[in-house]
């Protein structure tokens, strides 16, 4: 039997990569107060090390794609836990962690329901599927109490798709799930050279990253297409893609820029390509915020994106980065040429670092969701 009579809060999603890339901080700060559970499908991905211990995390068998029985199963399984445990609130985050855990949470009657939407699926979509993934969202509001987004610009798109109602949705501060680290994400002279080096890439060479998932959604083909575009005139730059390859493009990429691309893979450290690189791009077609855009900018490295919702709060044109229409290559390539000029890349990284650091510090946006639970479960 457990003795603790703090309150409890239950954090729902699919995968531990958004619990290793969002929630470390938060949910260590936030278990100062309050016992906190994660539940969470294990089998997906690792769960870094650096999560809390005091943090207990429960497997929840949760699949990112649509599969009705399998839905169900872990439906039922939240729908129990739940009524065993009587949490005080439940947050969560990803779509399908999202849909079922306020669903869930819905039917067990657990008081305070949270979503934090951090991207749509269904942005990308047409036809039958983007109306069936939209009416998943509504419900999924419908079913909480408390809704947030991790940028202005992406609550406004939510409210004008007829997700929920105009002033349902609140956004901490000027946007981001997470903030940045910004002891962890600070530039290190020394890594850089010891990064290229491994990588075999010359100091002077120019560096453009991709750090994220290999997905179509992400835009990685359309960056290899621009890519090979720019190399047909500039024959030096390089091109790092870091991540987990879930759409299995890498060989294709790959074979699109030889001796020109270098593919990663999963890292735990992305911090050290972050600084092996001169240029973030992230040319998604649909993004909730970008943090890894501002985890660059607080290392100096200004960021290529689209012009989407959620990546225009994470990026100024023209002074912290460049933006440019989603799916254009030849935009996106004229964008990467600007970026082999020294002097702008300085001038935009510059102030790419300043606004990082004095909006978007980790430490803030924790505050934030410090001051929502207190402000909601203690009173």
């Amino acid at each position: 039997m457990n003795n603790d009579s703090r309150r409890s809060i239950c954090i729902v999603l699919t995968s531990p990569f958004a619990l290793n890339a969002f929630l470390l901080d938060h949910l260590r700060a936030l278990a100062e107060d309050y016992r906190i559970t994660v539940c969470v499908n294990i089998g997906a991905s690792p769960i870094s090390p650096l999560l809390d211990s005091r943090i207990e995390v429960l497997h929840i068998p949760i699949a990112r794609a649509i599969n009705p029985w399998a839905d169900m199963r872990s439906l039922w399984q939240l729908v129990r836990l739940f009524r065993q445990r009587h949490f005080d609130a439940i947050h969560s985050l990803t779509p399908k962690g999202g849909l079922l855990g306020m669903l869930a949470g819905f039917l067990a009657a657990v008081p305070m329901r949270t979503h934090s939407f951090t991207g749509q699926v269904w942005a990308t979509h047409r036809g039958f599927s983007r109306i069936l993934l939209m009416n998943m969202d509504r419900l999924l509001a419908f079913c909480a109490t408390d809704l947030h987004a991790d940028s202005a610009s992406q609550a406004r798109f939510l409210e004008e798709s007829k997700i929920c109602a105009h002033g349902r949705i609140q956004v901490f501060g000027q946007g981001s799930i997470s903030g940045v680290n910004i002891d962890r994400f600070s530039a290190a002279p020394e890594r850089r050279a010891r990064v290229r080096q491994q990588l075999g890439i010359e100091m002077d060479t120019p560096v453009f990253l991709f750090l994220g998932r290999l997905q179509r959604d992400k835009g990685v083909l359309i960056l290899a297409t621009a890519f090979a575009d720019i190399l047909a005139r500039h024959p030096a730059p390089q091109l790092l893609l870091v991540g987990p390859d879930e759409d299995g493009l890498g060989d294709q990429i790959a074979q699109q820029l030889p001796q020109h691309c270098r593919i990663i893979g999963l890292t735990p450290h992305p911090e050290d390509y972050i600084d092996a690189a001169d240029v973030l791009c992230l040319p998604s077609f649909r993004e909730g915020f970008g943090t890894v855009v501002i985890e660059a900018a607080a290392m100096g490295v200004p960021a290529i994106a689209s012009r989407i919702y959620g990546l225009t709060d994470a990026v100024v044109d023209g002074q912290t980065g460049l933006l440019c229409p989603a799916g254009d290559a030849n935009a996106l390539a004229e964008a990467i040429e600007r970026m082999l000029d020294p002097s702008l890349r300085e001038n935009l990284a510059q102030q790419a670092l300043n606004r990082a650091r004095t909006m978007f510090a980790a430490d803030t946006i924790t505050a934030y969701w410090r001051a929502y639970y207190k402000r909601r479960l203690d009173q």
